[in-house]
């Protein structure tokens, strides 16, 4: 075919391009239109999306207003054994936290006596250093240190701040 077209004159060549764009027109309004009700579509399922994740962090919020889940406080003073990694944690706005320092490979709670600062990276420490009289945070800081996943943003938080709830079966 190209050996064909080098044998056109110009305005053979221009009259093909014109009757080849002609041709192209009803199909490029048809993509439009599917590209505007394909757009439409997307946009609803963000929204459902958005109220979806909005309903389920207020039931969040209200199933720790109403006591359902544990502060972090009190799933140390009252745990023997277990994983941290067992629990999802949230702060009492309801957005999701993970416990100690950004870029750690586990969660891990501080204690202080007051002057010493040891990390407890599972319940069974955490319960025998609460057990021991040391306190959540560091010396002169009371709290627990929360980031949020995925992001370098940490910040240290009350110990009543912080909600632990069972992750579901099968949750990563």
């Amino acid at each position: 075919m190209a050996e064909e077209l080098t044998s056109l004159d110009d305005a053979e060549l221009e009259r093909r391009v014109a009757e080849v764009r002609e041709r192209m027109r009803p199909i490029e309004q048809q993509l439009a239109a599917l590209r505007g009700e394909r757009d439409l579509l997307l946009t609803e399922r963000r929204r459902r999306d958005r109220n979806a994740h909005r309903e389920s962090r207020a039931d969040l919020k209200a199933a720790m207003r109403e006591g359902k889940f544990p502060t972090v406080a009190e799933l140390v003073a009252g745990s023997q054994a277990g994983s941290l990694d067992d629990y999802a944690f949230n702060l009492k706005t309801g957005g999701e936290v993970r416990l100690g320092y950004p870029g750690a490979r586990s969660q891990s709670l501080s204690f202080t006596d007051g002057v010493q600062v040891a990390q407890a990276g599972d319940l069974t420490a955490a319960a025998r250093l609460y057990a021991a009289g040391w306190e959540l945070g560091g010396p002169g800081r009371p709290g627990v240190r929360v980031h949020f996943p995925g992001t370098r943003q940490e910040r240290l938080v009350g110990a009543d701040e912080v909600f632990a709830r069972p992750k579901a079966d099968g949750a990563a």
